[in-house]
């Protein structure tokens, strides 16, 4: 098998598979990317249209913006271009790309320019970057186009560097997952000439372009970002494609720094070193620490010191990692392959034997490039750890040690009467095997004292003479070196074995955590469920008391509130409610281990979920200590993770339940109200009848009159008020059929007035109607019942002689509709609350009504398709303004005319 192949991963093939049946089923995604605008991204994706064309694949150009550039339009000639969509927003006309045409007709190719456009209102997504996405997803191919600046990481980079921040944005995600990505590259100089030239925009607008954002020196940055953001991405296909291939050598494609770190007065100079490497190479970097058997019996005051020398080197823009092993040169090689590093960064042994490192990584890895990080100028103020022998040299127990010797002495014991039995050779295999066992069960050290004392009771008991450590036949001097070499030798994998599947079963231990933590969050359905399960796996994973603070309505943060809905009981006394908000606003660890407020007890740990903070974890270690290693702040992070999902599906879930309760509420109510509506309205129109009857004949007169004249108008208002209770019922529950003809507005604004006349009669009308006002497509008797509650709404709230003016005329696209008064006006801050059912101002509080005229305009008119909205009068009272599609009516209907003349 070659040198830089290995046997490839079944889980990794299996994994692989899926990826590409997924990638085989959706549709491929090309970019044109380019640093900034005029570069010739739309131009370079026609060119391959044309390509496409003439290989017979037949591309759709689904939107295309030329910008007046006349070489692009060319491009155009001979493909098929898709309709635009017209969208009316605000009285002006928008062409957008017509997403259903293009996957009704599912060509094979779709050319979508500016890909970070944001589309207009009503349109199904709000940025065309989701419109790709659906095609995609539709097994059609996409050629699109990008600048850098529309990259959601880089954004505010560019914003720095120009001074103009652009608001639309692609997620880098997007940017990632592409097919492929071509860069349209155009030096500085060039494009300015094109600019001046007015290849790039129109003479105005490229006069302003030069002045502000197309200066030199911004061109030039962006180009270097728009290249760096390209290798990027090479890097990432570079690093896939090894992955799937499997291959193991290592790629000198790029300046990777891997910074292997060691404990000592040293490492710190070594990680600054290292990121000053990386900063000059312009490079991303890595720092390892390789814990060995030995290293892992360092006190806690040196693990403490290395594991704050790899916080350094993650706040200096590090990739850190504690790697386990006993051999460190296999271990940091494989680390390097990993992850394509070609460069490793070490500390200057001060011996020899601390130099083994070094050479074995120049002896299998011939191809890196080992730097040799030397001593700083002034040496390192004393830390915990003196000397890197003082870190990794603690006073080891002594009681492994005797026992290894009790074993072997006690070894020899039960083989001295077997003598007869067995050859020397199977004695020194009991001893051998004592060795082993010592070396697994204690580790290296007692299994060297396992292995010397071995030696020496075969010496004294079975190497004649017998009793006596005095030697006559000089082949057992071979026999005792052997025996020590073998010995050793076996201690040491042993003792490595023993190492490994301790870090093997640690890792099971944090994967099997993360998985029951899953599976139990994955069935809560309130807060405190997932406080228990936080506060349970934080205690057996990491040995610390943890306690969950969730935010309140107004983002304050406190305990959850409990199960049966009583208070939520007291902020804990340890818990220090100003760190933790300032973590939930921030987003950011505080606390113990933090560079915020470290002088905390407490380590406070933010639910970040993906829309929004959903609470904080504050974290109290035992004994106050917090020793977390890259591995366990990574599964730290990973629980708060898991537990912020939860509480935001907790959060969504009782959002669901209450909607579902309002919906079932105001479907019961609808549904009442339109039951007692049809009950009440035969009594009423009875009452009304009678009332009228009463009235026409001279038979009474004086205050029997008066009397059935009250009756007659309050059966009359009753039966208002039970019509608008059916019809809201009827609009909300979806009834209503509308009848949408084109018809002139004046005449219904005329049977409108007259419809209202006895609440008109006081009053004061002035109707102004914009001439040539052209016909508007609406239901003649919904848009009727709209002026009436207006008007009805006008003379209610005004005083006798009080003026009303009607008014109506076109707007762009719409068509506007006022009511004006001259009456008290409306209470400041109520113009949106009156539109509400049930909902009645304080001045309105001694007159008659329920209501919901308001409401019933407003559900009648957005069913239209318009807006209305309250106002201040220019008469000096309450104004209601509702507008109206204006279309484009028919020249000429025909058909109809006939059957007007029939």
């Amino acid at each position: 098998m070659p040198h830089d192949q290995q046997r490839p991963d079944p889980d990794a093939l299996l994994a692989q598979m899926r990826e590409d049946e997924r990638r085989a089923a959706r549709g491929r995604l090309r970019i044109y990317f380019g640093a900034s605008a005029g570069v010739g991204k739309t131009y370079a994706m026609l060119q391959e249209a044309r390509k496409l064309q003439a290989e017979g694949k037949a591309p759709l150009v689904g939107v295309i913006e030329t910008h007046g550039r006349v070489e692009t339009a060319r491009l155009l000639d001979g493909l098929e271009l898709l309709p635009r969509r017209r969208i009316d927003y605000r009285g002006r006309h928008l062409d957008e790309f017509d997403l259903d045409a293009a996957l009704e007709r599912a060509p094979g190719i779709v050319l979508v320019d500016e890909l970070a456009h944001s589309n207009a209102p009503g349109s199904r997504h709000p940025k065309r970057w989701q419109d790709v996405e659906e095609l995609l997803d539709a097994g059609i191919d996409v050629l699109t186009t990008v600048n850098v600046q529309h990259l959601e990481s880089l954004n505010e980079v560019v914003g720095g560097i120009a001074g103009i921040r652009v608001a639309e944005t692609v997620p880098d995600r997007v940017f990632d997952a592409a097919d492929e990505v071509i860069m349209v590259d155009l030096p500085a100089d060039a494009l300015l000439a094109r600019l001046k030239e007015g290849k790039v925009y129109q003479p105005q607008q490229a006069e302003r372009a030069a002045g502000n954002f197309f200066r030199k020196g911004n061109l030039i940055a962006l180009r270097e970002l728009a290249l760096r953001r390209t290798a990027d991405r090479v890097e990432g296909d570079v690093r896939a494609w090894r992955e799937q291939q499997s291959i193991d050598a290592i790629w000198k494609t790029g300046a990777g720094l891997l910074v292997c770190v060691e404990p000592g007065q040293l490492a710190e100079h070594v990680v600054r070193s290292g990121a000053r490497m990386a900063s000059q190479l312009g490079a991303g970097w890595h720092a390892v620490y390789v814990e060995t058997p030995r290293l892992a019996r360092m006190p806690d005051a040196a693990r403490q010191c290395m594991l704050d020398t790899l916080a350094l080197a993650d706040s200096l823009g590090a990739t850190t990692a504690v790697l386990s092993g006993d051999d460190v040169a296999a271990i940091t090689l494989e680390y390097a392959r990993d992850h394509n590093l070609s460069r490793i960064a070490l500390g200057r042994a001060r011996s020899p034997w601390r130099a083994r490192t070094a050479r074995r990584l120049a002896r299998k890895a011939p191809g890196i490039d080992l730097i040799e990080i030397g001593q700083p100028a002034v040496p390192p103020a004393a830390t915990p750890v003196a000397t890197q022998d003082a870190a990794v040299r603690p006073r080891p127990p002594l009681l492994p040690h005797f026992l290894a010797a009790g074993a072997s002495i006690l070894t020899a014991i039960l083989a001295t009467p077997l003598r007869p039995w067995l050859d020397p050779v199977n004695i020194v295999m009991l001893f051998l095997l004592v060795v082993l066992l010592t070396a697994i069960r204690f580790g290296r050290a007692p299994a060297v004292t396992a292995t010397c004392v071995g030696v020496a009771a075969f010496d004294f008991f079975f190497v004649p003479p017998r009793f006596d450590f005095a030697v006559t036949d000089v082949q057992y001097l071979v026999t005792f070196g052997v025996m020590l070499a073998v010995g050793l030798i076996s201690g040491h994998l042993a003792a490595g074995l023993r190492f490994q599947a301790r870090a093997a079963v640690e890792r099971e231990r944090r994967v099997r955590a993360l998985y029951e933590f899953a599976r139990e969050l994955s069935g809560v359905l309130a807060a405190s469920q997932v406080f228990e399960s936080s506060r349970a796996v934080i205690q057996n994973a990491f040995g610390a008391h943890a306690t969950l603070l969730l935010p309140d309505a107004e983002g304050r943060l406190g305990m959850p509130p409990a199960d049966d809905g009583g208070p939520a009981a007291p902020l804990p006394a340890n818990v220090d409610p100003g760190v933790a908000q300032w973590a939930f606003d921030h987003a950011q660890p505080a606390g113990l281990g933090t560079d915020t407020l470290p002088a905390s007890p407490l380590f406070y740990l933010p639910l970040v979920a993906p829309m929004g903070t959903r609470g904080v974890l504050a974290i109290a270690p035992e004994g106050g200590r917090w020793v977390l290693a890259p591995e366990q702040r990574r599964q730290l992070d990973a629980l708060a993770a898991l537990a912020a999902i939860a509480l935001e599906r907790v959060h969504y879930v009782e959002v669901a339940q209450a909607a579902l309760v309002n919906m079932e509420s105001e479907r019961l109510r609808n549904s009442l109200l339109a039951a007692l509506s049809h009950d009440l309205r035969t009594p009423l129109t009875a009452l009304v009848g009678l009332s009228e009857s009463l009235l026409r004949g001279e038979a009474l007169a004086g205050e029997p009159r008066m009397l059935a004249q009250s009756l007659h108008d309050e059966a009359v208002r009753m039966g208002t008020l039970v019509a608008n209770l059916l019809d809201m019922a009827r609009i909300e529950s979806g009834e209503v059929r509308f009848n949408l003809e084109w018809q002139a507005l004046e005449e219904v604004v005329g049977s409108a007035l007259r419809a209202c006349g006895a609440a008109l009669r006081d009053h004061t009308v002035t109707v102004r109607l914009q001439q040539d006002l052209p016909l508007v497509r609406f239901d003649a008797v919904l848009i009727e019942r709209v002026l009436c509650n207006l008007v009805e709404n006008a003379a209610k709230y005004t005083p006798d002689g009080a003026r009303i003016e009607i008014a109506a005329g076109r707007r762009g696209a719409w068509i506007d509709v006022t009511v004006y008064d001259d009456g008290p006006g409306l209470r400041p801050g109520s113009e949106e609350a009156i539109f509400e059912k049930f909902t009645r101002g304080e001045r309105e509080s001694a007159l008659p009504g329920v209501g919901l005229g308001l409401a019933i305009c407003r559900a009648i008119v957005e069913a239209h398709g318009g807006t209305i909205r309250a106002c201040d009068s220019p008469l000096g009272g309450a104004g209601f303004v509702f507008s109206l599609p204006a279309g484009t009516p028919p020249l000429l209907d025909m058909p109809s005319m006939e059957r007007d003349d029939d």
